[in-house]
């Protein structure tokens, strides 16, 4: 699997009323994540070519996150089958390494044209798992 990282700062859009992040924007930066990490990796035909939508999410809260905390975003491609992905994201306090959230979302890949599902090909396998050789 190849994880892809990145860093959020949080801002005071991101604080509710009992002054940590809102479970709402949580599930905001796993979705951000899995399209930072797409975006990073597709060449642009192959954005052209394909689009995703969540068909499930879950997600589990083990700590709070407050202002100007900087979290590490976590993320890679568990399995792919037929038009299913499996994408895990974890979310981090940078500072202390705390885990704070995780989540598993189910994506379906679909025809950027036609907007039904798409098998998901070896293109895109090739791009989340590491081919493993000896």
């Amino acid at each position: 699997m190849k994880e892809f990282t990145q860093l959020i700062e949080i801002r005071p859009d991101h604080i509710d009323a009992l002054n940590h992040v809102n479970n709402v924007v949580y599930l905001q930066w796993v979705q951000d994540v899995a399209s930072a990490h797409w975006n990073a990796i597709a060449s642009d035909e192959m954005k052209k070519q394909y689009s995703w939508v969540v068909l499930k999410h879950e997600i589990e809260y083990f700590a709070q996150a407050f202002l100007n905390d900087v979290i590490q975003a976590k993320t890679w491609v568990f399995k792919s089958a037929g038009v299913r992905s499996e994408r895990h994201v974890e979310l981090y306090n940078h500072k202390t390494g705390k885990l704070l959230v995780r989540a598993k979302t189910t994506w379906c890949l679909l025809d950027a044209k036609t907007m039904k599902p798409r098998r998901i090909e070896q293109d895109i396998l090739q791009l989340f798992h590491q081919v493993l050789t000896n």
